[in-house]
C-alpha cells in the first residue's frame, strides 16, 4: 500500500508524518507521534477510549483517518495543561485505573466548550459516549457539574 507524506495541526504544533491511507487518526497519534494519550480500546467506536477533539469536537481517532484529519485542529490530552476538567476530575475522584480517563476528559472538555449551561441530561447524553469499567460514573458528572458551577457569575 502507498504511503503519503501528511502535515497535522496537533496540540498547538505543525506535524508531518508519513501514514498509508488507512492508517487511523488513533494509529497516526500513537505511533507516528508518540502521543499516547488516546488508548485503544475496542477500535470500533464503541469505548470513547480513544477520544480527542478536533476542531473543537470530541472524535473517537479509532474511526477517523489520518489523512481526514489534515487542515484540522486536533487536540489530544497532551495538548490540555490544567484545564478545570483536569482539576475537577482529581478533586472529584472521577477515575479509578485511569484507562479511559484521557478520552473521558476530551468528551468533558469539549462538552464545556460546547455546552457550557448544560443541564443533567446534556451531560449524561454526552457521557454516554464513553465506556468505564471502574468507577461509577456519578463522580464524572460530579466534576462536570462542579466546573459548570464555577464559570457561573458567582460561582
Amino acid at each position: 500500500m502507498a504511503s503519503k507524506t501528511i502535515t497535522l495541526h496537533v496540540n498547538g504544533e505543525v506535524r508531518t508524518i508519513t501514514v498509508r491511507a488507512s492508517d487511523t487518526l488513533l494509529f497516526a497519534l500513537r505511533g507516528k507521534l508518540g502521543l499516547t494519550g488516546p488508548k485503544p480500546g475496542c477500535l470500533n467506536g464503541d469505548c470513547g477510549a480513544c477520544t480527542i477533539n478536533v476542531d473543537g469536537w470530541p472524535m473517537k481517532s479509532c474511526l477517523m483517518l489520518a489523512v481526514e484529519a489534515v487542515g484540522k485542529e486536533v487536540v489530544t490530552i497532551e495538548g490540555l495543561h490544567d484545564t478545570p476538567i483536569q482539576r475537577a476530575f482529581v478533586e472529584e475522584f472521577a477515575f479509578q485505573c485511569g484507562y479511559c480517563t484521557p478520552g473521558f476528559i476530551m468528551n468533558c472538555h469539549s462538552l464545556l466548550k460546547q455546552h457550557p449551561d448544560a443541564d443533567d441530561r446534556i451531560i449524561k447524553e454526552w457521557l454516554e459516549s464513553n465506556i468505564c469499567r471502574c468507577t461509577s460514573y456519578i463522580e464524572i458528572e460530579k466534576a462536570v457539574k462542579s466546573v459548570l458551577r464555577k464559570e457561573e457569575p458567582g460561582g
